[in-house]
């Protein structure tokens, strides 16, 4: 017992030295561009004025995406899809894994979920003793099922999820803004070092690494951008993407495809004044999302919310409409 609590100890440990390193490679860029570069190199006034000014702007943006990519908690279901005492007392002393199923289904029908396992059966999750909202998948390293899971990505140390992705996007805009205004405005200098029309120092040293830095970063981030544009337009996780969920009548890549405009929406929701600021505004609470192929008017589970947002004794305790902030849905263990 000791033993895996160290090792689980090191490990949370080593998990920040990606952060750290991406940490350390952006202050060595602030050093570099405001003091080696405007207040060493370069000479006019007005010009050292607009680039530090710019150059603040991408510099906050970009700090304050990332900040919010690594410290916003991942989203768990809600206790509506844990299971009672009862049904979880009648599930582990059932023995017959049919049985154990139709357990499962019963509990299933109050709530809107529609995916389901590739064998056909509710997904449901031993280690969160939870049933799986659709979209829903368990994150090993974070120890917890996640609604809308992406991926884990070791840059944020995070599982990136219904509660930050919009935020894990702008962090790769900001990113690819950030590495474009340095290599904008540090190639002419750059190029002077080069041919050794400025004078040998240690700004020469900080502005050629400088361009590399933002080259090489672009370009990794460029395709990684790329890639998850083309999922927000296709409506799909990463993990959806590698293996298209299942529903009722087969597995179905485009199950949650409602249109670009619609897929763009559910991210980044209908005031597009706030799409580029990093604050929460995407559509509804990660435990249900709309399927191509199912009409809500004509289903009567999602048309009345009140029949699965209530609990049995009339109480709001657990209901989805609480569950709108992420910042309250999520459940760490």
């Amino acid at each position: 017992m000791a033993l895996s609590r160290g090792l689980r100890c090191c490990q949370r440990v080593f998990s920040w030295i990606p952060v750290i390193i991406i940490a350390s490679v952006v202050l060595w860029s602030y050093y570099a561009y405001v003091f080696e570069l405007c207040f060493f190199t370069l000479t006019n006034v007005w010009e050292k004025v607009a680039y530090l000014l710019v150059f603040h702007i991408c510099f906050v943006m970009f700090t304050w995406t990332y900040w919010m990519s690594i410290f916003t908690p991942p989203a768990s279901p809600c206790k509506k899809f844990q299971l009672s005492y009862s049904d979880k007392e009648r599930y582990d002393m059932e023995e017959r894994p049919d049985a154990q199923k139709q357990i499962l289904v019963d509990i299933a029908k109050k709530l809107p979920i529609f995916s389901r396992s590739a064998s056909g059966a509710i997904r449901f999750c031993d280690r969160c003793q939870v049933l799986k909202p659709d979209r829903c998948h368990h994150c090993s390293v974070c120890e917890t099922c996640v609604l809308k899971m992406d991926h884990h990505c070791p840059w944020v140390n995070n599982c990136v999820g219904f509660s930050n992705y919009k935020f894990f996007l702008l962090f790769l805009t900001y990113s690819m803004v950030y590495c474009v205004f340095i290599g904008a405005t540090v190639f002419k200098y750059f190029l002077q070092f080069w041919v050794e029309e400025l004078p040998n120092g240690p700004a020469k040293f900080h502005v050629l690494f400088l361009m590399f830095v933002a080259i090489m970063f672009f370009v990794s981030l460029m395709f990684l951008f790329s890639y998850h544009c083309w999922l927000v337009a296709k409506n799909r996780s990463t993990l959806e993407a590698f293996s298209a969920p299942f529903f009722l009548n087969g597995q179905d890549r485009h199950g949650f495809n409602l249109g670009i405009r619609r897929n763009l929406l559910q991210v980044f929701g209908e005031d597009k004044r706030l799409w580029f600021i990093p604050v929460f505004t995407g559509q509804g609470n990660g435990h249900y999302f709309p399927l191509k192929n199912l009409n809500e008017s004509t289903n009567p589970l999602l048309a009345n919310d009140e029949m699965w947002e209530e609990d049995e004794d009339g109480s709001d305790e657990g209901s989805f409409d609480e569950d709108r902030d992420p910042s309250v849905t999520i459940e760490m263990e």
